[in-house]
């Protein structure tokens, strides 16, 4: 009876959006006026960022049943937005009610879906971990097309979209599926970290790649932070971002704040980690400039109850901390443009692996028979990655193929301290013979 009453609700109140693009000279103005229900905030940030808009400002208010949100917006090249296919895609996008009405819970399904086959995996982060998960997946002819992969407080998680490389679709043979799953779950628990590695298989489109992230993430509770054994940069630590959780007693509501770097999907990462923990916003402000960015809400549970315990509010400072981390861009961005092939992403990582760069974080995808992957590295200890490193990679995959975007430590006279390529050989071998002992 109440799903019914509230579909009535929506039917009577649709969504409205007005964009307005004269109010403000530095920005376009998107305010959206709908029914609420939880999650529904989360839809219209996803709008947003899937349209690859900027987020400058934005005011949330939410009681009583009815939301009102407006966005300030600008484009990447920061312009407001001119184009009228863009906006008519965002007003309606955003006026269909389907899209605003958040669906139940997925579920992860054990099946692969029409096009490709989605694996998960979560473990502790190590040096070369990506790629001996890719020479896996090379050596059992599957061929990776899209993949996005997040390292954060020492644990690492990936979801990976694979085809067979001989049939070009799916993987549906189970004993195939099986043996790819037993193989990826060797090389996960190789990190001696056996009781939280886990590999799992899942229909792509069932939730969204990225808060699937987070929720592996979360589920590997990466943000209880441990001891860095690498080298730790005092600057990146005077950027840590700061979040403080306190009452808001007269108005029973939990206030959060939080100060950090500004970057791109920045409040998509803060309503998703806020809505996978079953919190409400209620009332918000997110305010950018100067590569800084501040934020505000006024929270309640989805039973409508304040955070009441000191131990709960500083699980919440620590889980919004990893969520601003995670997807934070650490190290030297290196961008891949090649044509596609099976065991590109394997040669390419193999590479990396074997002149001592660590991967932070990748992005993997292929448009039109042609590869362009975006990753993150330091060197072994977490530090700057050197010129002649780069210079050697370069060379070896070609210097039309490989751009590289930052600053580089200067070339060093010294030679790369012995020991560390034979150990990275080490491990890619002992993957090989895993294979081979399994085929």
């Amino acid at each position: 009876m109440d799903d019914e009453f509230a579909k009535l609700v929506r039917r009577m109140n649709p969504p409205r959006v007005v964009i307005d693009n004269k109010s403000c000279e530095e920005a376009t103005i998107i305010q959206v006026d709908s029914a609420n229900k939880h999650g529904t905030l989360l839809q219209v940030v996803q709008v947003l960022t899937d349209l690859d808009l900027v987020i400058k400002k934005a005011y949330i208010s939410s009681d009583g049943g009815w939301f009102m949100d407006v966005f300030n917006v600008i484009d990447h090249n920061g312009n407001k937005i001119g184009d009228e296919r863009i906006i008519n895609s965002i007003q309606q996008t955003l006026e269909d009610d389907d899209i605003l009405v958040p669906s139940p819970r997925e579920t992860v399904g054990l099946m692969p879906s029409d096009e490709c086959t989605s694996i998960e995996l979560t473990g502790k982060d190590r040096p070369g971990l990506l790629s001996e998960i890719c020479a896996v997946l090379a050596d059992l002819h599957c061929n990776v097309v899209n993949a996005e992969v997040w390292t954060h407080n020492s644990r690492a998680a990936a979801v990976v979209h694979v085809t067979d490389s001989s049939l070009g679709g799916p993987i549906e043979d189970f004993e195939r599926l099986s043996l790819i799953k037993e193989l990826l779950g060797y090389v996960l628990k190789g990190s001696s970290d056996p009781k939280t590695a886990s590999m799992g298989l899942s229909a792509p489109g069932t939730t969204y790649q990225e808060r699937r992230l987070h929720q592996i993430m979360l589920a590997g509770r990466d943000y209880v932070r441990v001891e860095r054994t690498e080298q730790c940069n005092s600057e990146q630590e005077s950027f840590r971002p700061r979040v403080t959780v306190c009452d808001c007693s007269d108005r029973y509501y939990t206030v959060i704040t939080m100060n950090s770097r500004d970057r791109p999907k920045l409040l998509f990462d803060i309503i998703v980690s806020l809505t996978d923990m079953q919190y409400v916003v209620f009332h918000g402000v997110v305010h950018t400039g100067n590569g800084e960015a501040f934020q505000e809400y006024y929270i309640r549970h989805v039973d409508g109850r304040p955070i009441s315990s000191e131990a709960e509010k500083e699980r919440v400072m620590q889980c919004l901390e990893a969520a601003i981390e995670r997807r934070a861009s650490e190290g030297l961005e290196l961008k891949l443009c090649a044509e596609d092939r099976v065991g590109l992403l394997s040669d390419i990582t193999r590479i990396f692996r074997e002149n001592g760069l660590c991967i932070r974080s990748a992005e993997v995808s292929t448009k039109g028979g042609r590869a362009v992957d975006i990753f993150h590295v330091t060197d072994v200890s977490g530090g700057s990655v050197d010129y002649q490193t780069i210079d050697l990679i370069r060379r070896q995959i070609g210097q039309n193929i490989l751009h590289v975007k930052g600053t580089m430590k200067k070339p060093l006279a010294e030679t790369p301290e012995q020991g560390t390529i034979s150990h990275l050989f080490g491990s890619l071998f002992k993957t090989r013979s895993l294979i081979k002992s399994h085929s």
